[in-house]
């Protein structure tokens, strides 16, 4: 059997990049002979309205996870804004020997760490068309204190500075185009023209200081 493919996806607070998981995996889910999955991530941070252990986070205590952290357990993890987040060494390993294709949902910290562990990798970093539109998408959600909203754009333009570790840029602008070329991309089929480059590469000059 062929072993899967491992996919790191990431992308600023609000830039949408669980919203274009969530319909990739949909889409694919049609196809009988699908084999992609995400990778649920153990985290210390509380349990929001509407989550559900299991499907978006396992939720574990900072004690657990700093036990489990200690055992190798975790094939990366990161402290982001105060909360533990890591991905189970064992599950993405088991996938992968399986045929999956596995997606991580995962910040630049640890996309570096894995494509350390695993070179061929393939890494994605989707885009916000502007930060005025980033901060109204975070503004949109209603979860954060003003405060907490500047500092998640701050932590943006951080995040954002990083984009070269990708092997792929995504702009999330045109929301069903960005998702067809998700999963060109889970195909090994995504070849960016000279336009998209070029748009991509201005867009990061605007987004970055």
């Amino acid at each position: 059997m062929q072993s899967g493919s491992l996919f790191l996806i990431s992308a600023p607070s609000g830039a949408g990049k669980t919203s274009l998981v969530k319909a990739a995996l949909d889409a694919a889910a049609q196809d009988p002979d699908n084999k992609l999955c995400v990778s649920v991530s153990y985290t210390t941070r509380p349990k929001r309205e509407l989550e559900v252990e299991g499907v978006n986070y396992h939720f574990v205590s900072q004690e657990s996870f700093k036990a489990m952290q200690a055992k190798g357990d975790f094939l990366e993890s990161a402290l982001v804004f105060g909360n533990y987040y890591g991905t189970s060494r064992a599950w993405v390993e088991e996938r992968l020997r399986n045929g999956w294709h596995v997606i991580l949902e995962i910040d630049w910290q640890g996309a570096e760490q894995i494509k350390k562990l695993i070179p061929e990798a393939l890494g994605i970093f989707i885009l916000p068309p502007s930060l005025d539109t980033l901060r109204k998408r975070l503004q949109s959600r209603a979860q954060d204190e003003p405060e907490i909203i500047e500092q998640r754009m701050a932590e943006a333009i951080s995040e954002i500075s990083h984009y070269q570790l990708a092997d792929y840029l995504l702009i999330n602008d045109d929301f069903e185009q960005a998702v067809a070329q998700l999963l060109l991309i889970f195909k090994g089929q995504y070849q960016p023209s000279a336009g998209d480059l070029s748009r991509q590469q201005q867009l990061i000059e605007n987004l970055l200081p």
